[in-house]
């Protein structure tokens, strides 16, 4: 019989002061089964570093032609489309046609600069194409918060992003491979 998701309960509450963005948010997120903790922790810092009233989840891992995380207007054109990993370019291509930003969101540690420096050249004449990458030691630190009922504080101020719930805070400075901030 195959696994099912996990769900969590999400209460989040983002002080972005670079942005001046200042709201909470309730989240339901489910976590595929072949999905790490430390990897959906990726996915709710991303949502925290784009937050908008019209950002969501998408049905990620399960579809083959959308984004796990976006934001679409009211005429459902996709403003913000959001992709984890260490995609390749074609995807990224396909992304970059369909949406007015494209962010690729990295976190795989001593194998992102390889992949790097294997896809920068391509992936140079991207204008809409921003590219992250959180280190390691941030990644597995975000893994440690995880909980079914999780109330999280994120705090972005001047590129530091601060991840706290009542016993433990993590900071994660995000390092910008490719993009404006």
């Amino acid at each position: 019989m195959a696994k099912k998701a996990t769900v969590y309960k999400i209460a989040i509450q983002i002080a972005d002061m670079d942005r001046g963005y200042y709201q909470d948010h309730q989240l339901t997120v489910a976590q595929h089964p072949s999905e790490t903790d430390e990897r959906m922790m990726v996915r709710l810092l991303a949502f925290a570093m784009n937050a908008s009233d019209s950002l969501t989840f998408s049905k990620g891992l399960c579809v083959d032609d959308e984004p796990e995380l976006w934001d679409k207007s009211l005429s459902d054109e996709i403003n913000l489309w959001v992709e984890f990993g260490q995609s390749d370019e074609k995807w990224l291509r396909k992304a970059c046609g369909r949406a007015k930003q494209v962010q690729l969101i990295t976190y795989g540690g001593r194998s992102v600069p390889i992949w790097w420096k294997q896809n920068e050249a391509a992936l140079e004449r991207y204008d809409n194409l921003t590219i992250w990458n959180i280190p390691e030691d941030a990644v597995k630190a975000m893994g440690q918060l995880v909980g079914r009922n999780m109330s999280l504080q994120f705090n972005i101020c001047e590129g530091q992003i601060w991840i706290s719930d009542n016993d433990n805070s993590v900071l994660v400075e995000p390092e910008l491979l490719k993009g404006d901030k």
